[in-house]
């Protein structure tokens, strides 16, 4: 290991934001403090890849990943590319040796993601961790603390809401909208981070009833979906994934026994986006110590990053990295599987054999690829 982390990015073009606006950001804030070094960028296109590195002063530009990492041998590669690729680039880096911080949704099916962990190290690393900057930050910290403590009373009752917007322009991207590319609709591509912070929150899954629908857009996957969770502790939950809603809005809230927890915000939250409401009988002093989130922390990539490096640097697994990277993309395949035949679905039911173990769409008739083409011809 270097002392400074040779780090590398792989973008997925011009088109997409995530290298540019979330990654090097964070990366160049390690860089200043002396924890990283970003050596080189990869990207399918040549034009696009050069910019990039002469723009961000970064020192090489490939157009071919696994040249870049036989002559590179970054420690870190972070991903941003659509989700199809996302098997086979954190794969072909782990076994380069590098570890991996690879943009949600982290694979299209359950079967990707087992592949992904039987190739990293047995003990010590290399590892592949998952973007899931919603669960850092003070307040997500300070909260789950509390929970985990039993500070609050049991968890009871939760609402799990990310109802944003996207038009038609959007799903002009060839690879949205489709399950080969993008894996699923906005359970899959949108609402994860929601769900993954409420189960970072609340702990494991028992069981979950799905109901999904295309309503608006022409295309392959859900626009919208709904499901019922009962969690392993006993709360139950709503959640709701929509590219549906003008007012947009992502939203958690927890009745616990003691108190409300409830975060309200869009794309990422501070201290200033959560709210605690004490029941009646709370001492006022205690109330106002829950409320004491701590230095204001927001849910940037910085803080996983952070994370990440430390980890890397003490050969220790990171966060959202195998099973608990695993656990929200299970709860979303159950959630389509229940969704799609009707049925209640269990945590730990979809495995090798399963047709949803290997696609979200399970081949369900009207939802698999073919099926709503063969309907409408």
């Amino acid at each position: 290991m270097c002392s400074r982390d040779r780090v590398v990015g792989r973008r997925a073009g011009s088109r997409c934001p995530i290298g540019r606006g979330s990654h090097l950001p964070a990366l160049a804030q390690l860089a200043a403090e002396g924890e990283t070094e970003v050596v080189a960028a990869v990207d399918i296109d040549a034009m696009a890849v050069e910019a990039f590195r002469a723009e961000a002063g970064i020192p090489h530009a490939y157009t071919d990943l696994d040249r870049m990492l036989a002559e590179q041998r970054p420690d870190l590669v972070t991903i941003g590319t659509p989700p199809t690729l996302h098997r086979d680039q954190t794969v072909a880096a782990l076994r380069a040796g590098a570890w991996v911080w690879c943009e949600k949704p982290p694979v299209p099916s359950l079967a990707d993601f087992d592949a992904i962990e039987a190739a990293e190290g047995a003990d010590g690393g290399p590892y592949a961790s998952i973007v899931f900057q919603h669960r850092f930050g003070s307040a997500a910290t300070h909260v789950r603390r509390l929970l985990a403590q039993g500070a609050l009373g049991r968890p009871l009752v939760a609402h799990c809401q990310t109802t944003w917007y996207r038009d038609t322009a959007y799903y002009a991207v060839p690879w949205r909208g489709r399950w080969a590319t993008e894996g699923g609709g906005p359970a899959m591509g949108h609402g994860i981070h929601q769900m993954d912070l409420l189960l970072d929150l609340l702990g494991p899954w028992s069981e979950v009833r799905g109901m999904a629908a295309r309503l608006v857009h022409d295309v392959e996957t859900e626009d919208v979906s709904t499901a019922l969770v009962r969690f392993a502790n006993g709360a139950l939950a709503t959640v709701v994934n929509s590219v549906l809603s003008p007012d947009e809005v992502s939203r958690i809230r927890i009745d616990c026994e003691r108190a409300t927890v409830e975060l309200t915000h869009l794309y990422g939250h501070s201290n200033a986006d959560w709210r605690i409401t004490a029941a009646p009988g709370v001492p006022a002093e205690e109330a106002a110590a829950w409320r004491d989130f701590g230095p204001d922390v927001p849910s940037s990539p910085l803080a996983p990053q952070r994370e990440l490096v430390g980890a890397m640097r003490a050969g220790e697994r990171p966060r959202s990295s195998g099973a608990d990277g695993r656990t929200s993309l299970e709860l979303i395949t159950a959630l389509y599987r229940s969704a799609f035949t009707g049925t209640t679905v269990r945590a730990g039911e979809i495995g090798p054999g399963d047709p949803y173990y290997t696609a979200l769409h399970g081949d369900a008739p009207g939802w698999a690829p073919g099926e709503r083409e063969e309907e409408s011809a």
